[in-house]
C-alpha cells in the first residue's frame, strides 16, 4: 500500500511535500527532507520523522531503514553546514564583527573558548532542539572541531532523537499526528537538561575558585 492512498496521509503544506518524496523516493526521500531541515528549520522535523514511521509501518520501506536514511540526513545535513563554518573561519568572522556596532571581538574569543570546551555536548544535545540544532554545526565549523568528533557527536544525538519520532510514527500508525504534540514537551526536557547541566559546571567552578581562595 502507497502511504499516499493512506486517510490519514497529508495531502498539502510541508509534510504533503515530504511524503511525496517518501512515495517516490522511499527511504532515501525521508533522509533527503531531514537533511534540508538542517538548512530550512522551519522544515518540522518532528511531522517528517513521524510521518516517516507511519510509512515504514505501510511497508513502503522498512523500520531500520526509516531510522538509516534519516539519521544519515540529519548527518548530511549537518556536514554541510559545519563545512559552511570551516570556510567562514575565526578570521572572516572576526573581521565582520570588527564592522558591528555593539558586538565585541573579545565576546566571539570568549564563546569560541567556551565551545572549544563544551562543543561536543553542545552538538550532541543541540540535535534534539529545534533551530539550534542547525545553527550548532556553524560554530562547530568555525572553531574547527575534528570532523571526526562532530561526525560522532551529531550522529549519537541524530539517532536517538530521530529513534524517538520515527518508532512512535511506526507504532502509531493511521495516528502518527498524535506525536506532534509531545515534541514540544519532549524538547523543553531537553532544554531543561542542558540548563541544568550548564548550572551545575558554574557551581563547580564556583566552589572550585572559593577553596582555591580559601587555601591562600
Amino acid at each position: 500500500m502507497s502511504v499516499a492512498d493512506s486517510p490519514s496521509a497529508p495531502t498539502d503544506g510541508l509534510a504533503g511535500w515530504a511524503l511525496d518524496l517518501m512515495d517516490r523516493l522511499g527511504g532515501v526521500g525521508a533522509g533527503l527532507a531531514i537533511a534540508l531541515e538542517n538548512f530550512f528549520p522551519p522544515l518540522p522535523s518532528e511531522v517528517i520523522l513521524p510521518l516517516a514511521g507511519f510509512a515504514a509501518s505501510l511497508g513502503s520501506f522498512t523500520l531500520v531503514g526509516a531510522l538509516f536514511w534519516t539519521t544519515l540526513g540529519s548527518v548530511l545535513g549537518a556536514l554541510g553546514l559545519y563545512s559552511l563554518g570551516r570556510w567562514v573561519g575565526e578570521d572572516r568572522l572576526r573581521s565582520v564583527v570588527h564592522k558591528l556596532p555593539l558586538v565585541d571581538v573579545e565576546d566571539l574569543d570568549r564563546t569560541a573558548k567556551w565551545f572549544q570546551k563544551h562543543g561536543r555536548k553542545a552538538v550532541f544535545f543541540g540535535r534534539m532542539v529545534p533551530v539550534f540544532r542547525s545553527l550548532i554545526s556553524i560554530p562547530a565549523g568555525v572553531t574547527k572541531m575534528p570532523i571526526w568528533q562532530f561526525t560522532a557527536f551529531t550522529t549519537a544525538g541524530s539517532l536517538i532523537w530521530n529513534s524517538i519520532f520515527v518508532v512512535a510514527g511506526y507504532q502509531l500508525g493511521e495516528n502518527w499526528q498524535k506525536v506532534e504534540p509531545y515534541a514540544e514537551v519532549l524538547q523543553y526536557v531537553v532544554l531543561a537538561a542542558v540548563v541544568g547541566f550548564i548550572v551545575y559546571g558554574l557551581q563547580r567552578r564556583i566552589r572550585s575558585r572559593r577553596a582555591k581562595a580559601g587555601r591562600t
